[in-house]
């Protein structure tokens, strides 16, 4: 799908979520660190230019020329940009009930011993029966 814009030029719609090309990120951080360091390199030569005329300037821009190539360095190699609009790869599993104990009060046996023998109720034995 192209959409024509006011100069007559096309513009082409990204229609997946996909991260760019390789060779595209690439340049991309290449184009950076020359940027970077092209500035460094004038503010090197600004602080020359200027040590006898504006020292306080000429010592800013010898800061700003020797904290340049640190700081060129982190961009170029931050990385490839994430695709937050994907979903996660990752799926989790369900998680079983969990069996609940018998709650007090609500009519559940209780549990006896093995060796203990629960008290038996009048008239459930046979000698009872037998004498009624």
């Amino acid at each position: 799908m192209r959409k024509q814009s006011a100069d007559g030029s096309a513009e082409v719609f990204r229609i997946t979520g996909a991260r760019t090309g390789l060779q595209e990120d690439v340049r991309g951080r290449q184009r950076r660190y020359v940027i970077s360091m092209s500035i460094r390199t004038a503010s090197v030569i600004l602080a020359v230019c200027l040590w006898n005329v504006e020292r306080h300037v000429a010592i800013v821009a010898l800061i700003l020329g020797a904290a340049l190539p640190y700081i060129a360095v982190v961009i170029a190699n931050a990385g490839r940009e994430n695709a937050p609009s994907l979903p996660s790869t990752f799926v989790t599993a369900p998680t079983p009930p969990m069996i609940t104990p018998p709650q007090a009060g609500n009519g559940a046996a209780e549990s006896v011993p093995e060796g203990a023998a629960a008290d038996p109720e009048p008239g459930a034995t046979g000698e009872s029966r037998g004498r009624q």
